[in-house]
């Protein structure tokens, strides 16, 4: 059975997707240590964040989530927040391509208290 959760331009894949993929679909993998519980996905045009793509879920550590995006037009900067469910702090990242990227992996450093992404 396929579920979806429908966002504001956005479809995120809970499990498996009966709709074509969009060039800015993207994996978001969590390695931080820590459970996300907000994910928000805007283009690197806007100052508004719209809505949180995880909806009533959250990412566990260890684990991943296909965001598939809906009607996403021909922008591929866009801009990502998470924000941690355990302290409600965010990380923030701009300007990524998702036009060339498939996935993306967030870390915390906890002996630096940095939070980074790889891009791939």
């Amino acid at each position: 059975m396929n579920k979806f959760l429908l966002t504001t331009g956005f479809i995120i894949a809970l499990s498996g997707s009966a709709y074509a993929q969009s060039r800015q679909d993207f994996m978001l993998v969590n390695q931080t240590g820590y459970e996300i519980s907000e994910v928000y996905v805007s283009t690197s045009k806007t100052d508004n964040w719209e809505e949180d793509v995880l909806g009533d879920g959250t990412l566990d550590d260890g684990k991943s989530r296909v965001i598939r995006f809906r009607n996403a037009g021909k922008s591929c900067m866009w801009d990502l927040k998470v924000v941690y469910e355990e302290d409600d702090s965010s990380a923030v990242w701009h300007d990524i391509d998702l036009c060339k990227t498939s996935k993306v992996t967030i870390k915390y450093n906890r002996k630096t208290d940095t939070t980074s992404a790889v891009f791939d």
